[in-house]
């Protein structure tokens, strides 16, 4: 192994990704994640260097639109305010996980995508009271069909309502009137280095998941200009889009990418906070 002085976070182009290597049967039972690609004019040594960031999207469909920030025709939401930290939680602070774990589940839904270089899956949650579901940018981008399942084995088509491909979040709206209730948003500002944390989503396809960890770091940059919650939790391909919570089952992040040498979940995972994710979903509601 090459010797480096730290983690080689290389930015994800899926546009321009090549298609995930494997038959489809293997593609269909544990969908890869998009691979990463250099930066333009940027050439890899080699061997090449094995700490990467990698989009955690099962999804073989390309990335969102070329546009930073799109709302789709035909969507006439009012202007919507989230509220931070308000409503009931699931479970009073210190409660046991098994309990947070058991009021977040409902709400947290598996995406499933067809494109046209195959199908995937990824995660997300329910966002508010109005069947909206909100996911990552590359989960969804140039699917051509979009289908959300719940906890309780329902499916339900889903449309995209907007999507900002530079923050990399879509607002998805379901299609069913009996979509679950919307998770409480904590405040992301508040988070600190040592806090318990739970992960939901559908790893690989294995939906309804949970894994449980701590606040690694707050304000890291495995991109430049791109601050996250870094946390242990266990997250794979498949996690994007899902809830990062805390220990009362308020959304904290929204799981996007994880560090890797190549082989899955080395224990570096990392959420955009839920201040920056709610701001981006209330604007892209509001047009």
């Amino acid at each position: 192994m090459p010797d480096h002085p730290g983690p080689d976070f290389l930015p994800p182009d899926p546009l321009g990704s090549p298609p995930c290597p494997g038959s489809a049967a293997a593609r269909t039972a544990f969908p890869p994640a998009l691979p990463a690609a250099p930066p333009p004019g940027r050439q890899l040594s080699q061997p090449r260097r094995l700490l990467v960031l990698t989009l955690i999207a099962a999804a073989l469909t390309g990335a969102a639109g070329g546009v930073a920030s799109t709302r789709l025709a035909g969507q006439t939401d009012p202007a919507i305010a989230l509220p931070r930290a308000s409503g009931p939680v699931v479970a009073s602070p210190g409660a046991e996980l098994a309990d947070v774990a058991a009021g977040v589940l409902p709400s947290v839904v598996s995406i499933e995508v067809r494109g046209t270089r195959g199908s995937g899956t990824g995660s997300g949650f329910v966002l508010d009271d109005r069947s909206h579901v909100l996911t990552n940018a590359h989960v969804v981008g140039g699917s051509s069909g979009v289908q959300v399942a719940f906890a309780d084995g329902r499916r339900s088509g889903a449309e995209v309502v907007g999507v900002d491909a530079g923050i990399d979040f879509a607002v998805l709206r379901v299609r069913d009137p009996g979509v679950p209730p919307p998770l409480p948003l904590g405040v992301s500002a508040d988070v600190r280095v040592g806090d318990a944390v739970l992960a939901v989503g559908s790893p690989l396809g294995l939906s309804g998941t949970v894994t449980s960890g701590i606040v690694s770091a707050v304000d890291r940059e495995p991109r430049r200009g791109a601050a996250t919650i870094q946390t242990d939790a266990p997250i794979n391909p498949g996690n994007s889009g899902g809830p990062l919570l805390d220990g009362a089952g308020r959304v904290i992040g929204v799981n996007t990418a994880i560090a890797s040498l190549g082989s899955g979940n080395i224990g570096i995972g990392f959420a955009v906070p839920i201040d920056r994710a709610a701001a981006t979903a209330e604007r892209l509601l509001q047009g």
